[in-house]
């Protein structure tokens, strides 16, 4: 499940049902990575799948314990780079990420939630996890390689940031990681689902979509032809506005100004993952090469 935690999913098969039936009964358990809490406020993120939940977004929590959490499982499948650009699924996937930008959270005894976008905190904690040398020789040797030293990333992130913050984006409630495992499809319901709210927070209207769009790409196996063409984002971007705005005629100029953004702000979106990605290099213990 992932390549941060691990995902158990239990059912209860006492009763002999047959098998289509037994996601019914499924409840998943997920298991923290090795010092993710480096990275995610837990106690934040169980907040905010119980808010979520109670607008419709997010699954039930069940229970939480030291280094885990259960909740309900959403029947369907993850996206593919395939899936993800079927008209009748990028279009819920727009509404949904449109409808969630405008939950408010100011009547749900959230008021320590803070109305300033993640992007520069997050990313600031982060670089500061960011080890000089790292345990293993050979993937500090990668590293070197590959990879800019870390404060020159830190620079080069200040100066992005400035950048950024004079596009103006909204401030909204954002997801801030829709990968395409993220995202279910029920096709018996016609519906998608978000999950995962680990980075769940106020942020850049723009990060989110920009992100999104960069995970077009994939995790396993990156293929960057996959991020969306300019054609194919104006048609999303112009749903997500419509449904974002409440309007059912959105003007031209409003659809480019925010394609400008998304496309800005999916550069901050590298960058975020990089930086993430060479902390789990140091501390995860699952087989996955975050280097690579």
């Amino acid at each position: 499940g992932g390549i941060t935690n691990k995902l158990v999913g239990c059912f209860n098969n006492e009763s002999n049902l047959a098998e289509s039936d037994v996601p019914n009964n499924v409840v998943l358990v997920r298991i923290y990575g090795n010092k993710t809490d480096l990275l995610i406020d837990r106690k934040a993120e169980t907040r905010n799948i119980k808010l979520l939940h109670t607008y419709g977004f997010a699954p039930s929590l069940f229970a939480t314990f030291k280094n885990g959490l259960a909740y309900e499982y959403v029947p369907g499948v993850t996206l593919t780079p395939q899936s993800v650009i079927q008209p009748d699924i990028w279009k819920m996937i727009a509404r949904r990420m449109a409808e969630m930008h405008k939950v408010s959270t100011c009547n749900n005894n959230n008021n320590n939630l803070k109305k300033t976008p993640m992007l520069w905190e997050k990313t600031q904690q982060m670089l500061n996890l960011v080890p000089d040398e790292f345990s293993d020789p050979d993937k500090h040797a990668r590293l070197e390689k590959l990879f800019l030293p870390v404060e020159r990333i830190r620079s080069e992130f200040e100066y992005l940031y400035s950048c950024l913050e004079k596009l103006n984006s909204p401030i909204v409630f954002a997801h801030n990681d829709l990968l395409l495992g993220n995202v279910i499809y029920t096709e018996s319901q016609k519906s998608v689902t978000f999950i995962d709210y680990e980075y769940a927070a106020y942020n850049f209207q723009a990060f989110d979509i920009g992100n999104h769009f960069a995970e077009f790409a994939g995790v396993d196996t990156i293929d960057y032809s996959y991020y969306p063409k300019k054609e194919f984002q104006m048609e999303w971007l112009r749903v997500y506005l419509q449904h974002y705005l409440e309007k059912d005629v959105v003007d031209d100029k409003e659809v480019e100004r925010l394609y400008v953004q998304v496309n800005q702000f999916s550069l901050a979106s590298h960058m975020f993952w990089v930086v993430w990605a060479l902390i789990q290099a140091q501390h995860s213990q699952l087989d996955f090469d975050f280097v690579e």
